[in-house]
């Protein structure tokens, strides 16, 4: 595991009400609207999908992500990072390579929030 403790943000939302369940405080808003923000773009989407599919206790080395992009190696850090910074996802570095596992308790919590029930005799 990694050294460095992080705060993960959006990791509050996992035992919070949804978005259809009461509106949201302006702390949480802006904590939520980083990791969208960060999702927001497509390599780092892809990036998320690539080490989010190795499973929970999966992690995958940067040398098997750089290749799927036609990016140079610094900016395909760069957009690791900043994954990072939004509580995403985490890594530690082994010698000269860094593998990157996502933090299932934050996508979950994301999931959380996005999911809404219908309630019973509501049409759409």
């Amino acid at each position: 595991m990694s050294k460095q403790e992080l705060a993960v943000i959006g990791q509050e939302s996992v035992c919070c009400p949804g978005l259809a369940a009461a509106p949201l405080d302006e702390d949480h808003a802006a904590d939520l609207a980083k990791v969208f923000k960060a999702l927001g773009d497509p390599v780092r989407l892809r990036l998320m999908s690539m080490i989010a599919s190795r499973g929970e206790g999966g992690e995958v080395c940067v040398c098997e992500l750089t290749p799927a992009f036609d990016l140079s190696q610094p900016t395909i850090s760069h957009h690791l990072k900043l994954l990072r910074q939004a509580g995403l996802i985490d890594c530690e570095r082994r010698g000269t390579w860094v593998y990157y596992w996502a933090l299932p308790d934050v996508l979950e919590g994301i999931a959380a929030f996005l999911t809404t029930s219908r309630t019973a005799g509501v049409g759409a």
